[in-house]
């Protein structure tokens, strides 16, 4: 089997926690990391132990190699435009790390020259894999909940943090950072095809030091779609679920780990007539329905393994095979639109 040859830009918690560990642990029969770059001495000196690659300290000597079949792009959010743009126009594939960008337009500008230059350009959203998503749709798309009306999906928690992710000229905050995984799954159900109405608030409180948000109230709809209600807040003491589904026949609630579902079949249900004129005595409208209850429990394997490691398998296949992007750039342009407009709708000044 062929091997990927790897450069990584970016030895923080993403280039090193994420894609160094996925690429040693999860994948190493499809990709070796031959080069890092990072201005940090110490973290060059990490890879250098850890991985017995190539290491730099300025990204612009690793794109002078002709040996590198994909490079990875996990620098600050605020720089994954500009340095994809390079990567590209050096001639590379390129994965860029979420979040891919803060406008539409330049996420057009790198669709253009990955066309231009007949390279892959490709961004890590690896939760279009998470076992739990995958399991909510799965039940969505067998129809035993009816038609769904609406999906609420919570990231919320209580976190204070004060690190540059918090800093909206870094590209900070939780729409743009969390928002990415949440996006990605909350468009499904309202359809990619289109740009969804939206209403967005959000809200900096106390607990970020920085000047982004970290409370997200976020609204979508489309006309034949259900409505998405998102929430990814910073400011949650009591998080009481990841998903909720209303579905006409059923319901779905549950977290990232278990998530349980009910619904009634029509054939059992009593039938009834519309009644005009007033009911009985002071009777109001009730029935015995039978409900049928199913869950789903996380599989003991590492779910973050799982769904980076179908990613990273459909990223191998497209470049070795040419087989489609589960997660193509023109999909994530929707996402960046979205909190684009959030933005508009909600500023922070």
């Amino acid at each position: 089997m062929k091997r990927i040859r790897v450069g990584i830009i970016g030895q923080g918690r993403s280039g090193r926690g994420i894609h160094n560990h996925s690429f040693r642990n999860v994948v190493p029969d499809k990709y070796q990391v031959v080069a890092v770059a990072d201005p940090l001495e110490e973290r060059c000196r990490l890879a250098r132990e850890e991985l017995n690659c190539a290491v730099y300290t300025d990204y612009r000597e690793m794109l002078q190699r002709d040996d590198l079949d994909l490079i990875v792009n996990a620098s600050p959010s605020h720089l994954h435009v500009p340095i994809t743009a390079e990567v590209l126009d050096a001639g590379f594939n390129v994965l860029t790390e979420k979040p891919l960008a803060r406008k539409a337009t330049d996420v057009d500008i790198l669709v253009k020259k990955a066309e231009a230059s007949g390279k892959l350009f490709a961004v890590y959203q690896q939760s279009r894999f998470a076992p739990y998503f995958q399991q909510v749709c799965e039940v969505i798309d067998s129809g035993l909940l009816g038609r769904i009306v609406m999906v609420r999906m919570a990231f919320n928690g209580f976190a204070r943090r004060w690190d540059w992710q918090t800093l909206r000229e870094m590209d900070g905050g939780n729409l743009l950072n969390t928002g990415a995984h949440a996006l990605d799954q909350t468009l499904h159900f309202v359809g990619r095809d289109a740009m969804p109405r939206i209403f967005c608030l959000m809200d900096r409180t106390d607990n970020t030091l920085g000047n982004a948000e970290d409370h997200v109230k976020l609204i979508m709809h489309q006309h034949g779609r259900p409505s998405v209600d998102l929430e990814i807040s910073s400011c949650c003491t009591y998080p009481l679920y990841t998903y909720q589904v209303y579905g006409t026949r059923g319901g779905l609630t549950g977290s990232t780990m278990h998530l349980e579902w009910k619904y009634f079949k029509p054939e059992e249900a009593p039938h009834h007539e519309l009644a005009r004129e007033p009911l009985p005595g002071m009777a109001y409208c009730g029935e015995q329905l039978t409900w049928h209850e199913e869950s789903w429990d996380m599989p003991e394997a590492d779910p973050f393994h799982i769904m980076t490691g179908k990613f990273y398998s459909n990223l191998y296949d497209a470049l070795v095979n040419g087989a489609p992007l589960e997660v193509p750039p023109q999909q994530v342009r929707q996402q960046i639109a979205v909190i684009e407009e959030c933005h508009r709708q909600s500023p922070l000044d």
